[in-house]
Parts: structure tokens; C-alpha cells; sequence
């Protein structure tokens, strides 16, 4: 069973890497707006069909529907936007570099809202090495003539606050309802997708059809399988092999980004560009272990990836 878990994990983090390959090439035709209504959308059909037949979903739940709308727009509508729009101003290689500082994000948030949350000396220090990786990448002291776009930078950075927020939302505001977990992340995705297909342009969105590979990479890559199936794999995972092993995935998709963005897409990285992507994991890799045990409970980590982004982009 640990070996299926196993295959189960790479599936994952390759799925969730190629998100952002998927995002680059649908921005060549629709909106990061229609990217999004599309991907909650395929995302919810999947998620809801398992809920409902494993009778997840109940009436009761409404009364808490004030905390699913919230973590539709931090853990969906403006997280998947906001990625959405980086990747079409950035190389996809490089969004998904700069995606690997959710962590980081999170660490702040829960620093900000949680109490109890560990501080010492090394996971401050790799706090701020992370943070160091993602300005050696972004380049601020550049401005706008730069190779980089700070708009860019700037959307990447506002999803990757989205994520942090909803972990710790998640955990203060739903780990304490008993809700499922697949029932909560229905609820996430069906009110993004309502407010995504009402707010949403349709304008237009018939020219992802013109290059059948992009449609195929956003319809099936990142809708199912890169949201919805994605949810259902993490969770399996996590009943597999525990909750910190599964959240270990997350590390996984930046690299893949980067690959595919320089393999596929022929986008050009600098030898800083890799160093700093070397920076950033290690970064997390110490702000991780410097994590008392009780805060990285088993508890905690689902609730992170049940309610967000996978992810990422």
C-alpha cells in the first residue's frame, strides 16, 4: 500500500508542477479571468460527484458558509487569479521559482494570527534566507527596467499571501468544525466556480479552442487533474503516509516549473536564477525543522492542503 501512496505522490507533485506550464500556455489565448473560471469550475465537477456519493455534503454545513466563502477567495478565486495573471507576465519558470516561497508566507501568517506558533533562531534564519532567494530572483533594486517584471512578482507574491492566509484561517476558523475535508473543499471550489462563471467574461474564451494542446492543458491538466483529482490524490496521500510527508509535495512543483518552462517552453534561466531556487528550498527546508513537532501536526497539514491552493499555480 505504501509503495501505491508512493506512486500516488509523484503523480501529485508532477500534476501540480505542471500548472504552471498549463497557465502559460492558455494565457497565449483567454484571459487569466477565463483561466480561472475553467479551472474552479472542471475542479468542483470531480470534487462534487465523490462528495456526494460518499454523502459528505449536509444541510447543516450552511451555517457555516461565511468561512466557505472566505476560503473560496483566499484558497481559489483570487489565489488561482493572481497566479494565473503572474504567469502570463512572468516566464513560467520563473512564477513557479517565485511560488516556492508560499511557505515562507505562511510561516508570517501564522507568526501574525496563530497563537502558540514556534520562533527561533533557525526558522527565522531560514525565513529570511528563503525571502533572500526570492529577491535575488525579483531584483527590486532593478525597477521597471528590469528583466523581470515587478507586476509580475507583485501577483505572484498577492496568491502566495492568499495561500498563507487560508492555512491559517483553515486552521483557526474550520479544523474545529469535524467537516470533511473533501466537503469543505467542495464547498471552496462550488462557490469560486459561482462567483468566477457571474463575475467572469465569456468574450473571447472560445479561442482556447483554437490550439488543441491548450485546451487539453486547461480543461484536463489544470482543471481536473491539476485541481480537482489533485485534491483527491493529496488526501489519499496523506491517509498513506501522514500528513508531513504529503505536505512535502508542495517543494516538488517549483522544480518541475522551472523544467518545463526551460525544456518545453524554451524560456531562458540564469545561473542565478537556479542558485537562488537552490536558496529558496533550502530555506524551507530549515524554517521547517525549526518547527517544534506539535505545531506540524498531522492535523494541521491537512487542514493546510485541504482548503488550498496544492499547490500552487
Amino acid at each position: 500500500m505504501k509503495k501505491n501512496a508512493y506512486i500516488v505522490f509523484g503523480f501529485l507533485a508532477l500534476v501540480w508542477g505542471l500548472t504552471y506550464l498549463f497557465n502559460k500556455t492558455a494565457s497565449h489565448y483567454v484571459s487569466p479571468m477565463q483561466i480561472v473560471m475553467v479551472r474552479v469550475t472542471m475542479g468542483f465537477l470531480p470534487l462534487c460527484l465523490i462528495a456526494l456519493v460518499r454523502g459528505k455534503l449536509k444541510w447543516g454545513h450552511l451555517r457555516y458558509t461565511h468561512h466557505f466563502v472566505v476560503m473560496s477567495l483566499l484558497a481559489a478565486s483570487v489565489y488561482y487569479y493572481a497566479f494565473a495573471k503572474g504567469v502570463a507576465i512572468l516566464p513560467s519558470s520563473i512564477a513557479g521559482i517565485l511560488a516556492g516561497g508560499i511557505p515562507f508566507f505562511t510561516f508570517v501568517a501564522a507568526l501574525l494570527f496563530l497563537k502558540g506558533e514556534p520562533i527561533n533562531l533557525r526558522s527565522v534564519g531560514g525565513l529570511l534566507l528563503g525571502f533572500a532567494g526570492i529577491a535575488s530572483i525579483a531584483r527590486p533594486w532593478e525597477g521597471g527596467g528590469g528583466a523581470i517584471d515587478p507586476a509580475g512578482v507583485g501577483y505572484i507574491a498577492l496568491g502566495s499571501a492568499c495561500v498563507g492566509l487560508s492555512f491559517v484561517y483553515a486552521r483557526k476558523f474550520l479544523s474545529p468544525l469535524g467537516i470533511s475535508p473533501i466537503a469543505l473543499c467542495t464547498y471552496q471550489l462550488g462557490l469560486s466556480s459561482a462567483t468566477m462563471l457571474v463575475i467572469g467574461d465569456f468574450d473571447g474564451i472560445d479561442a482556447i479552442f483554437v490550439n488543441p494542446l491548450a485546451t487539453v492543458g486547461l480543461f484536463i491538466g489544470l482543471g481536473l487533474f491539476g485541481t480537482g483529482i489533485a485534491y483527491m490524490c493529496y488526501y489519499y496521500v496523506v491517509e498513506k503516509l501522514g500528513a508531513i510527508k504529503a505536505a512535502s509535495s508542495t517543494y516538488i512543483p517549483p522544480v518541475i516549473g522551472l523544467a518545463t518552462g526551460t525544456l518545453i517552453l524554451g524560456e531562458t534561466v540564469t545561473l542565478t536564477d537556479l542558485i537562488a531556487t537552490s536558496v529558496i528550498l533550502v530555506g524551507v527546508i530549515i524554517m521547517q525543522s525549526g518547527r517544534s513537532p506539535a505545531v506540524s501536526a498531522p492535523s494541521t497539514l491537512q487542514d493546510v492542503r485541504a482548503h488550498n491552493r496544492p499547490e500552487h499555480a
